[in-house]
């Protein structure tokens, strides 16, 4: 299934030494069968952590994380009330999606992703995003509180979207500068223990040689938090690019694991070294390759799934929200085009 770029993005946390954290949820609504995918289902995350998931074939949204068990009884029955609202919504919109692409059967998918981010020096940040059969639709301009189309067929919804009348952009303001960063909040201190743990990477170098060129490859797994930077250096001032893309991939424990190769023809008096900032050390950690060690590319530990998150997100149907006792309870919150 082909994806859109902008949904393999999330939400940025500036810098390795960072404590921003991020609440974000995924919306996918599905026409036709066969594609073994629910027809509607959320994913809510805090940071790259999973914290609750409903699907039209349970009903029920549920904690995933084990810290999101502090919720009572009566935010999962409200939440799970207000999921099942927004299933029925997009069941009755995506026919209507679909109309604007003169579509009248088949297998089509809208997506969705948005949230907030709270930054460690107190600021905040907002994102929305949509797409139609894995290709850009629509998203949101947080400056000028726009909504731009992606696509001629999006034009109808952003008119809609950005017309006072409508307040579509007020309640989507409201919403992601505000009970959005307060659950944040929340969940944060859920989970802090968890979500802010430090665990040191481990490093590993290696190098292999095929003709003239040296393929040199760092191994660096076992950290936590996420966001980590590796680059090779050399000779300790020139950056060595590499043409590959970095993937940060997770490890069963709850670590993760992430690695650079690049290819290089060495010349006598070269030094290569790979470099490694993580929020976890206390200055950026320098790891010699020596050309004599070419021992395997990586520990027998690597293994695992690689776990991706392939976002299918519709938006169909607008949940209101109101204030219950000090608290919002609208929290999954599904903005709708028309």
């Amino acid at each position: 299934m082909k994806m859109s770029p902008l949904f393999l993005l999330i939400l940025g946390v500036s810098g390795v030494y960072s404590d921003s954290h991020t609440l974000q949820y995924y919306l996918t609504g599905v026409s036709g069968t066969g594609s073994g995918l629910p027809e509607f289902s959320i994913a809510g995350y805090v940071d790259d952590q999973q914290i609750v998931n409903y699907n039209s074939e349970s009903h029920i949204l549920h904690p995933v994380a084990p810290w999101m068990n502090k919720e009572g009884p009566e935010y999962w029955d409200r939440q799970t009330k207000i999921a099942r609202r927004t299933e029925t919504a997009y069941q009755r919109r995506l026919k209507t999606a679909m109309s604007r692409f003169n579509q009248t059967g088949g297998f089509h998918f809208v997506q969705v992703m948005y949230g907030c981010e709270l930054r460690d020096d107190g600021g905040i940040g907002v994102l929305y995003q949509m797409g139609f059969d894995g290709r850009d639709f629509l998203s949101l301009d947080t400056e000028r509180w726009l909504y731009i189309p992606t696509m001629h067929e999006a034009q109808f919804s952003t008119q809609t979207w950005n017309s006072p009348g409508e307040q579509v952009v007020e309640l989507h303001k409201k919403y992601l500068e505000n009970i959005c960063i307060e659950w944040l909040k929340e969940y944060i201190d859920y989970g802090r223990d968890d979500l802010e743990r430090r665990v040191r990477p481990d490093v590993k170098v290696s190098g292999h040689q095929s003709g003239d060129n040296t393929k040199l490859q760092c191994l660096v797994y076992g950290f936590h938090p996420r966001d980590v930077d590796v680059k090779w250096m050399r000779n300790g001032r020139d950056e060595v690019l590499s043409d590959e893309v970095q993937q940060i991939l997770p490890n069963p424990d709850g670590t993760y694991q992430t690695r650079v190769t690049v290819e290089v023809i060495p010349r006598d008096g070269d030094s290569y070294s790979c470099y490694v900032d993580h929020s976890s050390l206390e200055e950026m950690l320098s790891v010699l390759w020596d050309p004599k060690d070419n021992g395997p590319s990586y520990p027998g530990i690597i293994g695992g799934v690689i776990t991706v998150l392939l976002v299918l997100a519709a938006v169909i149907g607008i949940i209101l929200y109101r204030k219950h006792s000090g608290r919002n309870p609208g929290h999954v919150y599904v903005p709708t085009p028309t």
